[in-house]
């Protein structure tokens, strides 16, 4: 389980394909930290530790992983977005995250507002996943309160130091992402359907 609070930036060192999977190393801050079986959220997928060395850490990504996400996506230098496992007993500055990305989407737009950033997002709907005015999502593993939710778009305002410190600075229309809808909605949509 994750807050959706990231805690750094890591950088894509190597890309290494192994049979359909993706071994993904990475630099971070938080190598030192780390542990081999440990999980990593990476742009709001859970990972496990494989390998380390002293500046750097693999984890292995499967073909239903790449299929669902945009780590099929990632080139060397490219950077993501890092989380390790939450704490049991420790506050829950974000939201219940399970590192289990339902489906990608794509920005659609980007314009300041008054020192903060508002992101427009669609995607695809005929999946099921409900955005909720005011409820959580996760995009790329950051928490986010979502705004002008539509049928299949929603927005998110995001504040300066998330804008600088997550790879929000990055997106530009036609950027994938990752989502995560929030989990509560996502059972409560489900028992409505029945």
């Amino acid at each position: 389980m994750f807050t959706g609070i990231i805690e750094t930036l890591g950088k894509v060192s190597a890309l290494e394909p192994k049979s359909g999977n993706l071994d993904i190393t990475i630099a971070s801050s938080l190598t030192p930290e780390l542990k081999i079986d440990q999980s990593v959220a990476h742009n709001g997928v859970c990972l496990t530790v494989v390998s380390l060395t002293e500046t750097t850490y693999t984890v292995t990504a499967i073909a239903e992983t790449l299929n669902k996400t945009n780590l099929d996506t990632l080139k060397v230098n490219d950077t993501v977005n890092l989380e390790r496992a939450m704490i049991l007993g420790s506050r829950l500055d974000g939201h219940i995250v399970q590192g289990h990305v339902d489906q990608t989407g794509e920005c659609t737009g980007v314009r300041e507002d008054n020192g903060s950033w508002i992101f427009s997002f669609s995607y695809d709907a005929t999946t099921g996943n409900p955005t909720i005015e005011k409820g959580s999502i996760t995009i790329d593993g950051t928490s986010l309160t979502v705004v002008n939710s539509g049928k299949n778009t929603f927005e998110v305002a995001i504040i300066p130091y998330t804008y600088e410190h997550t790879r929000f600075n990055t997106y530009k229309p036609g950027t994938i992402v990752n989502l995560e809808f929030d989990v509560i909605g996502k059972y409560v949509a489900k028992l409505m359907a029945k």
